[in-house]
């Protein structure tokens, strides 16, 4: 077994496209992806930048990422990039991750507009929503985001935040660390104590105002 965590940047569909935004409201411009060996050591790295079809990159979009349409004049077009990262995977049995299913619901739709000959069955029967398992394994009911989750698990983010590549192996980390239950349950501990409900608030008060319980009694 061979475990992929990929991450993705987009940009916005332009406007002028009408037509194509109500397929898909944006285009992959980054593929970012580590794979791990089946002891969840790093043993490859894929990253490539692809060339927007519907627009030129936004400017919101080069102050998250750092991508300049400069960065992506000349790359190959989607299809060509994905069908690499798909060969780079392998025909291996093989796990992707993500953090949230965003990316996979980008992939499925761009597939679908771009390569409608893709079966996006592949990436279903694949993807695993690692968000959602790290959340299941907390107890959490609300989503934490990547960053969050680093800072719980007293992480240094590798890299820039918001660039592919390096967003995938940091989310590789937390991977990782949950293949140990024992550690991870020892690291999250401290995010656990806060998330703990709090004690009753009238059992509380009662405990420091005993009185105050008697007097509520008589009434």
């Amino acid at each position: 077994m061979k475990y992929v965590v990929v991450d993705l940047e987009m940009n916005p569909v332009s406007r002028e496209f009408r037509d194509v935004r109500r397929k898909m409201n944006e285009e992959v411009i980054e593929f970012g992806a580590v794979r791990l060996d089946e002891n969840f050591e790093q043993e490859a790295e894929f990253q490539c930048y692809v060339a927007p079809a519907y627009g030129p990159i936004k400017k919101h979009i080069t102050n998250l990422t750092g991508i300049t349409q400069a960065m992506v004049e000349g790359k190959e077009a989607y299809a060509v990039c994905f069908q690499n990262f798909v060969d780079w995977i392998g025909e291996a049995e093989t796990k992707i991750y993500s953090w949230s299913m965003s990316d996979i619901k980008q992939l499925k739709k761009e597939c679908r507009f771009k390569m409608p000959e893709f079966d996006v069955t592949w990436l279903d029967d694949r993807w695993v929503d690692l968000q959602q398992e790290f959340d299941n394994r907390l107890g959490l009911h609300n989503s934490l985001a990547l960053k969050h989750a680093l800072g719980a698990m007293d992480h240094q983010f590798k890299g820039t935040q918001h660039t592919a590549l390096a967003d995938a192996i940091n989310t590789s980390a937390i991977l990782v660390l949950m293949q140990d239950d024992e550690k991870f349950r020892a690291t999250m501990q401290p995010v656990l104590d806060i998330l703990q409900p709090k004690e009753d608030l009238a059992s509380s008060i009662g405990d420091l105002c005993p009185d105050l319980l008697k007097l509520k009694d008589n009434l």
